[in-house]
């Protein structure tokens, strides 16, 4: 880890994404402590006021600090995709590995499913749950697991095939091995590298497609700070109070840029992609 660690900050764009997403987590951890007003706090009288030396980022529609809601506006799309990523990763790379050692018919059939679901768009499959059981973190995080595991599945049983014919499995399934101790010892250890660059990129994602529901109206609940509901609330104002989309769109992007970036150097740095490192 500490050679990956080393090879991934030497790259320009993964100092860079790595510096811009630990920069995010540290603001969603310190926020409360240093957000300069409280993001509930109304006011008529400062309604859609520019920035100023009180409001660095101006005032929403409401009166509200644009720049403490900004700071605190990442804390639950973090927290519901952190928990939902690792959770996506490991129930769809499991399955994945299973079926890429399986094979055979059964393998035909559940990837036939798999495709069937992915031909199905996200937000529809999405919309579905949170109308038949509601929103919240609870019902957010395993539907975004689940929806998102699913496509980890076929990167999963991709990898898995590239190491499946070699001669250290078939020498574990001539000594009898069972099929869960081939996948622990012989298949997750040489797949596990695919797997931690395809769980960077289901994060980016994920907090995409949380802001999309937040933006909709699905996600966060007001008063809660978010940055998809934080777009959706200023975007009737753009044309004379910008600030309040600028903000939230800034904070996201930066966001989902530095997760990439960080994805991007990270497979080059375990030579996902390239068989010969490259600086980028």
């Amino acid at each position: 880890m500490k050679t990956v660690l080393r090879d991934l900050l030497s790259r320009p764009s993964g100092a860079i994404g790595l510096f811009l997403v630990v920069f995010h987590l540290v603001l969603a951890l310190v926020s409360p402590l240093i957000a300069p007003h409280d993001y509930r706090e109304l006011s008529a009288l400062s309604a859609l006021q520019p920035p100023g030396a009180d409001h660095w980022f101006g005032n929403d529609h409401l009166g509200r600090d644009t720049f403490s809601r900004t700071l605190l506006g990442g804390r639950e799309a973090l927290l519901v995709t952190g928990i939902a990523t690792p959770l996506a990763v490991i129930w769809g790379g499991f399955l994945g590995i299973f079926f890429g050692l399986v094979g055979g018919r059964l393998d035909d059939v559940l990837m036939r499913v798999v495709d069937a679901f992915l031909s199905l768009p996200w937000i529809l499959k999405m919309l579905v749950l949170i109308v038949t059981f509601g929103t919240g973190a609870g019902v957010l995080i395993p539907a975004l697991a689940f929806f998102y595991g699913i496509p980890v599945i076929r990167v999963a049983r991709a990898a898995t095939h590239d190491v499946v014919a070699r001669d250290f499995v078939e020498a574990a399934r001539a000594r009898g091995h069972s099929s869960m101790s081939i996948i622990w010892r012989e298949l997750f250890p040489n797949v596990r590298d695919a797997l931690l660059v395809e769980g960077a990129m289901r994060w980016s994602w994920m907090l995409l497609a949380f802001s999309s529901l937040s933006f909709l109206g699905f996600g966060v609940s007001p008063p809660t700070p978010d940055w998809g509901l934080m777009i959706a609330d200023a975007r009737g104002y753009m044309s004379f109070a910008p600030w309040g989309v600028l903000a939230p769109v800034i904070a996201l992007s930066s966001l989902i840029i530095g997760i990439n970036l960080t994805a991007d150097a990270l497979a080059k740095a375990l030579g996902i992609d390239r068989v010969q490192k490259a600086p980028i």
